[in-house]
């Protein structure tokens, strides 16, 4: 990947900090490859040099489905799609795709909640963007202590 089409940060994602905003980071590596979830290495072994966000490349459905019995404390439906980022035209590396849920076209922020799934409306082709959600699903519902994992997430939200 080259400088014109990414912009990348250490490898650490705690350089950051708390008063960062949430990214949706992959990582980048030697080779110019980047996936998603970040790994130390490469699928070619390449050491990883830094991370990229993956909210600053436009995104479309690969495929989708609708869940409609879900763990306890997760929505009830549950829309996820497979999206898959466009890394421009320098990138020639492996797709970068990313699973998650289908965030509500209306919502701005999207903050409604995992007991308010809204207009949830997406098609193969559809362009989406990342939207951050505090918690993906609710805490106390499940037989984990809540302070034992992370909640919040990166939903897919379809840009008009």
């Amino acid at each position: 990947m080259s400088d014109e089409t990414a912009e990348t940060t250490d490898a650490g994602a705690d350089d950051r900090g708390d008063s960062a905003e949430p990214i949706l980071e992959a990582a980048e590596y030697a080779d110019g490859t980047v996936t998603y979830p970040p790994h130390t290495v490469s699928p070619n072994g390449a050491e990883r040099v830094g991370t990229v966000d993956l909210a600053e490349y436009e995104a479309r459905v690969v495929t989708w489905t609708t869940s409609t019995a879900t763990p306890p404390g997760v929505r009830e439906p549950n829309t996820l799609a497979i999206v898959e980022f466009d890394m421009g035209e320098g990138y020639d590396g492996p797709v970068v795709r990313a699973l998650g849920q289908v965030a509500s076209r209306g919502d701005a922020d999207d903050d409604a909640g995992t007991d308010a799934p809204g207009d949830v409306d997406v098609d193969i082709g559809d362009r989406v963007e990342p939207v951050y959600a505090d918690d993906l699903r609710e805490p106390d519902a499940g037989i984990r202590e809540p302070e034992s994992q992370e909640w919040d997430g990166f939903r897919f939200r379809p840009v008009e």
